[in-house]
């Protein structure tokens, strides 16, 4: 099982219409062969304070959107990355000025999970 996760750093203003693109996304990643599940995770900028034993906002960390899918293997997600489904789900690309800098593309291996499916 691995992990694909893609670091989005949105920017300010530009956030509504980002959650939107996901929530009207086309869904063809699902009907994928080796994919697991997709979620799109909303930073919450936060850092724990020690004084306190809470956390509190953190105005100076902007923080990133994650798309995660899980997948069951290499192979898998690249195949995606090669069809004319992944072609069809990114053709309309979002503007730029949505981003305060690039993505960032990170892919983990699942080597341990208290998750009966892995």
């Amino acid at each position: 099982m691995i992990v694909v996760t893609n670091r989005i750093p949105v920017a300010e203003g530009h956030e509504i219409d980002f959650e939107e693109r996901f929530r009207k996304r086309v869904h063809l990643v699902d009907q994928s062969p080796g994919f697991v599940r997709n979620e799109v995770h909303r930073p919450r900028p936060v850092k724990f304070s020690h004084e306190t034993g809470a956390f509190e906002p953190d105005p100076e960390a902007a923080g990133y959107y994650e798309v995660k899918t899980w997948w069951r293997s290499l192979e898998d997600f690249t195949a995606w990355t090669k069809s004319d489904a992944f072609r069809e789900a990114h053709r309309n690309r979002a503007p730029a000025e949505m981003f305060r800098g690039p993505n960032v593309l990170e892919v983990h291996e699942c080597f341990l999970s208290t998750d009966l499916a892995v």
